[in-house]
């Protein structure tokens, strides 16, 4: 994994609105494998945060958002 790869999975980690399957459809890496790389790339105290953040968060993963939301994140998001 390229620097700016593991970058960017990070960041799209921490984002409230980027469920683990938009994640898995642009980088290949499953929740489990996104878990491990937080916990490898974060300070212990950081991956408590994040890992108290995102357990059971609604917008985190697909099968618990609303129908009504239709994509993984704002048209804006990505930076080119």
């Amino acid at each position: 994994m390229l620097e700016h790869e593991k970058s960017r999975i990070i960041e799209m980690a921490w984002e409230d609105r980027t469920p683990f399957e938009a994640i898995e459809e642009t980088f290949g890496y499953a929740e489990k494998e996104v878990i491990k790389l937080m916990r490898a790339s974060l300070k212990p105290s950081s991956f408590r945060l994040w890992r108290a953040r995102v357990t059971g968060r609604k917008t985190k993963h697909k099968a618990l958002r609303s129908p009504e939301v239709s994509r993984g994140y704002c048209p804006t998001q990505y930076k080119r």
